[in-house]
């Protein structure tokens, strides 16, 4: 008849105050040679306590939360311990009594039932580390006493017995082949371990750097797009003014025209001032000629004046006698006084023909000086640098 499978015992306060750290990895992925399990009896007797003696191998550290458990065979994961006893840490990990360690499990929690049980010994990342041989919980019987009654089995038993040992012998140096190799794995396993300690540093450095390459490009690249809008912005500015500026060009080039065309009018016009400025300096040149030869006929009157007077004293008689020749020079006298008097009518009628010709000049200078001013300031807006025209001046 098959037996039941006795349900799992809970660890009472006693025992512990929390769960033991266990883990759902396969047996695939255990390393059971990192603890060894010494004296494993093949059962114990029910109602006893029960002492687990385990040596920690060489590269092996244990930790502050790794446990030995009790197993029933057939186990698949950490989780399905029946009970359990937290492990007592080594004071110095490189004693040799360090190695050699042990735990006593209460007979209270043990299993009641004669299903076989291994311990099994599980770190605190719930990775099994090493388990011993299965065992039993049952009391002794007459099948476990072997009587020897010849000398016959008594040989026969020690030839086994040696052969025993012997195999014995070589599954323990084939266990210190495994040991070594193991050991060899865990410092290769701890070299590993330190390198991918390293990649790790160094990737976490890079993804920092990447990091804050990521913030700064990002931040570059919204700074540039403000730009861009700000360029955008302006540039839609720019063309609008540049249409404003080509309307206020083309409004100018057509006043520009106009201006050409006025300013042609204008030297035109200054032209002809300046010939007819030139025929009134002629016209002037010949009345001030004139008006000397009038000047000096006029003196040459007042001398003869004088003369005829200062003659016409001399010859006076006191008795104021009149002779022909008295009277000859009287009428000669009254005709040089009509022709002084005559001179002095032409002369002023001269004279104001030249203040008439004066003011004429004066006007045409004015209206010269009045187109060149309005020349000057219609080319000055305009950014015109032609030369301005020449103009004469008569001085009066």
């Amino acid at each position: 008849m098959r037996k039941l499978r006795p349900k799992r015992r809970i660890p009472t306060m006693e025992e512990t105050v929390e769960d033991p750290p266990t883990s759902a990895v396969l047996l695939d992925h255990c390393h059971f040679s990192q603890v060894i399990f010494n004296s494993v009896e093949k059962f114990y007797v029910p109602g006893g306590d029960v002492t687990c003696y385990y040596t920690l191998t060489q590269h092996f550290i244990p930790r502050r939360k790794d446990w030995i458990g009790i197993f029933r065979v057939g186990w698949k994961t950490t989780r399905e311990y029946y009970t359990f006893m937290w492990v007592t840490l080594p004071i110095d990990l490189n004693s040799e009594l360090t190695k050699q360690q042990e735990v006593h499990f209460k007979a209270y929690y043990l299993p009641k039932d004669d299903e076989y049980y291994q311990f099994c010994y599980v770190d605190q990342d719930g990775v099994v580390r090493g388990a011993s041989i299965p065992f039993q919980f049952r009391p002794e019987n007459e099948e476990d006493i072997l009587v020897v009654t010849t000398q016959g089995e008594v040989e026969e038993i020690e030839q086994h017995n040696s052969e025993l040992c012997k195999e014995n012998q070589e599954l323990k140096d084939s266990c210190a082949i495994l040991q070594k190799q193991n050991s060899d794995m865990q410092a290769e396993l701890q070299k590993k371990q330190e390198e991918l300690e390293t990649l790790k540093s160094v990737n976490k450095k890079l993804e920092q750097k990447v990091k804050e390459q990521k913030d700064s490009w990002e931040t570059e690249l919204l700074r540039l797009k403000e730009q861009n809008q700000k360029i955008a912005l302006e540039n839609e500015k720019m063309g609008v003014r540049v249409d404003q500026l080509q309307a206020q060009l083309s409004t100018q080039e057509k006043e520009m025209e106009k201006l050409i065309q006025g300013e042609q009018d204008k030297t035109e016009q200054l032209a002809h001032l300046k010939k007819e400025n030139g025929t009134l300096f002629l016209s002037l040149t010949e009345q001030r000629e004139q008006q000397m030869k009038l000047k000096q006929t006029v003196e040459e009157l007042k001398q003869k004046e004088a003369t005829a007077t200062k003659k016409q004293q001399e010859l006076t008689e006191p008795k104021n006698k009149k002779t022909a020749v008295e009277e000859q020079l009287v009428q000669e006298v009254e005709h040089l006084k009509a022709k002084v008097e005559a001179g002095k009518a032409c002369f002023l009628e001269k004279y104001k023909e030249c203040q008439r010709l004066h003011k004429q000049i004066r006007q045409l200078r004015a209206a010269a000086l009045e187109v060149k001013q309005d020349l000057k300031s219609q080319q000055e807006p305009m950014g015109m640098g032609s030369q301005e025209p020449a103009v004469s001046t008569v001085i009066g």
